[in-house]
């Protein structure tokens, strides 16, 4: 079976009475019937905090506006008919309603919406990953249930990439930040990254970062909390063999806290793209050549 993957960004929105806005997925879409949050597919190059202010347009006729990261989660759902395994990596973001009326989707994505308390969303057909950040019992989709593969980034996919990564502000008990190298060869070589890297087929965002920090500086980690999204287009990226290439990445970044450090060491399974690992106090991160997002993520100005 073929191995696929698409980014989709939702927003959960709450009414004064602490309901939440939901949307039953119309027949042309991959999973007709079903309710979910508000949201879908990340557009090449588009921020995926957009990707829900689009959406709600589209599905539900309200402009909102995306506040904080709430979760980022994983799901493998089986297409038999085309024989493919797709990964969809779901980021949830908390939204704010600023106009609008509400309606169903005009061209079909959506064919209903309303406003649902916990007991009544529980007795809808949800999708595993609303119902779980609801808080309600996950259960399996339908066996029987009509899917039509979810149409993934525009584009060549030649000439296209989208990616998906997890990265981790980590620190341990003395505060000491753990930095990584980029080695020669890979984008920004040189400078200090956040530990972390794309996530495997099937994998939880979570769980590939602590397998990434294994893999490039031999620490056993623990998330603390998700703290952002970070967007990256570059649409002049050099690919395989000097190939031009249109790059998207999607980065999700989590605060992570190692109990027990030990001397950061990188190990084989990182893959050559890290050259060295290291822990630095707090006033030596300032004078570090750094890549954005580990400037950001520590407080620094990119240099």
């Amino acid at each position: 079976m073929e191995q696929r993957r698409r980014i989709g960004a939702f927003g959960v929105l709450r009414d004064s009475e602490g309901r939440v806005l939901l949307a039953r997925g119309a027949a042309r879409c991959p999973y007709p019937g079903v309710w979910q949050l508000p949201g879908g597919g990340v557009e090449h190059a588009e921020h995926p905090a957009d990707t829900v202010v689009r959406e709600f347009a589209e599905e539900t006729g309200l402009t909102v506006a995306p506040g904080a990261i709430r979760a980022a989660v994983a799901d493998v759902a089986a297409f038999r008919a085309e024989d493919v395994a797709m990964h969809t990596d779901r980021l949830i973001f908390e939204v704010e309603a600023r106009g609008g009326r509400l309606r169903p989707e005009p061209a079909g994505g959506s064919d209903e919406v309303g406003w649902f308390a916990p007991g009544e969303a529980a007795a809808l057909p949800l999708m595993p990953f609303t119902a779980d950040l609801l808080g309600l019992p996950v259960s399996p989709l339908p066996a029987d249930l009509p899917r039509g593969l979810p149409v993934g980034p525009a584009g060549p996919a030649a000439d296209r990439r989208q990616r998906f990564a997890a990265y981790g502000l980590v620190t341990d008990p003395a505060e000491r930040v753990l930095l990584t190298m980029i080695a020669d060869g890979y984008p920004g070589a040189g400078r200090w990254h956040l530990p972390g890297g794309g996530t495997d087929h099937g994998e939880q965002p979570a769980a590939g970062l602590l397998r990434e920090l294994v893999e490039e500086a031999g620490q056993l980690g623990r998330v603390v909390d998700l703290i952002a999204v970070d967007n990256l287009h570059n649409p002049a990226a050099l690919g395989p063999e000097g190939r031009p290439l249109d790059w998207h990445g999607v980065r999700v970044i989590y605060r992570v806290r190692v109990d027990a450090p030990t001397d950061a060491v990188v190990t084989e399974l990182a893959g050559g793209s890290t050259a060295r690992a290291a822990w630095f106090a707090p006033e030596k991160v300032t004078g570090l050549s750094m890549t954005d997002v580990a400037a950001r993520a520590t407080g620094r100005r990119v240099t």
